[in-house]
């Protein structure tokens, strides 16, 4: 059995009464007072959630490019330094190790962001594919990670950073936020305006870092979030997660991932079998799916047409801000186009839903 780890925020969620769940080998908040009045908080304001299990892997060396764009589907080259891409990487047969953020620190180091339940599976992917002579640095351990998202998530930050916050979308920059040094970076997993914030350091540097935040942040009603809205939110905007919507039997073309999914440029880890797929057509799609009804559609649930199974959900539930059924799943090739009628399988029961289209809530 591995030892469960604690983030360097964990006395401060205990302080809070948070719900402690065992999430990825760490004790995480899932929630300190609700899942809804949290979600709302990040929707109308500004919330804070720890993500310190998240992990950062370095990539040095002459060749950390040509690594990365080894083993990644988009295409890094595009990168310049202050930069991020949402990518992924892949199998031979297609299926998906793990989608990630790639950060190009300079042209002979990138940053890059793993899924926290993916981390050592993910180091390990690297090191096997590593013909390029480059460091792979795991110092997943040493980060933590804050982000901080909502619409009024600059006005927080921006008082006790040592720079003006002047990020566009999915940019970064390297600075110092109450004092400590960190990288903030415009990214998020909410579609709210956001920030993600990366430092090293010890229980009293989070406890500061946090402490600032909040204390920045009572005119705004700032709130700790857990990773009960963390899943709402990005489902409301149609983020896939790993394990649910994408893994190792998925690909990124059926997924909906096509556009971090450079075909065109050089050889990459199953490249060859993605062009096939492309060329043959895909056999099923991962769509969004709405209901008027009252229902709580979950992850494995069957999706029917006509009384006959023609897929599954993959994440669900009902969206907090349209009080709505929402569901991403996989379904066959000829019943995925939107606007097309669908049914919900629950308990046996066909609740009659709709394809549409992403986000399900728009900014």
């Amino acid at each position: 059995m591995r030892a469960m780890k604690k983030t360097k925020f964990y006395s401060i969620h205990e302080k809070l009464g948070a719900k402690i769940v065992d999430f990825a080998g760490y004790y995480m908040p899932v929630q300190y007072s609700s899942i809804i009045g949290e979600h709302k908080a990040v929707r109308n304001s500004v919330g804070v959630f720890d993500v310190s299990h998240m992990g950062e892997v370095f990539i040095k060396g002459d060749k950390a490019l040509d690594f990365v764009q080894h083993i990644t589907v988009n295409d890094a080259s595009l990168l310049t330094n202050g930069r991020v891409q949402y990518s992924a990487m892949c199998y031979p047969d297609g299926g998906i190790v793990d989608d990630l953020l790639v950060y190009r620190i300079n042209e002979k180091e990138f940053m890059l962001v793993v899924n926290a339940s993916n981390k050592d599976k993910d180091f390990n992917w690297m090191k096997e594919n590593n013909n390029f002579g480059v460091q792979i640095e795991d110092e997943s351990d040493e980060y933590s990670l804050l982000a901080v998202q909502g619409p009024n998530s600059k006005s927080v930050i921006e008082k006790i950073c040592d720079k003006p916050l002047d990020l566009e979308y999915y940019h970064f920059f390297f600075t110092k936020v109450a004092g400590i040094d960190m990288i903030v970076s415009r990214t998020g997993y909410t579609g709210e305006l956001g920030y993600e914030l990366y430092f090293k350091g010890n229980e009293g540097d989070a406890e500061k870092v946090w402490n600032a935040l909040f204390e920045n942040g009572k005119q705004y009603d700032i709130q700790p979030v857990g990773l009960g809205a963390r899943d709402s939110l990005r489902l409301e905007m149609g983020f896939c997660l790993y394990g649910n919507d994408i893994d190792q039997t998925t690909n990124t073309l059926e997924a909906g991932l096509g556009w971090i999914t450079k075909l065109k440029k050089q050889e990459f880890i199953s490249k060859n079998i993605l062009v096939k797929v492309k060329e043959e057509g895909l056999k099923r799609k991962l769509v969004p799916i709405v209901s008027d009804e009252k229902a709580f559609p979950r992850h494995g649930y069957d999706l029917s047409v006509d009384g006959k199974v023609v897929g599954h959900i993959t994440s669900g539930t009902v969206s907090p801000i349209l009080e709505k059924a929402i569901a991403l799943g996989y379904v066959e090739i000829q019943h995925a186009k939107k606007g097309g009628k669908i049914n919900f399988l629950i308990r046996g029961k066909e609740i009659p839903a709709i394809i549409t289209k992403l986000p399900f809530v728009k900014n």
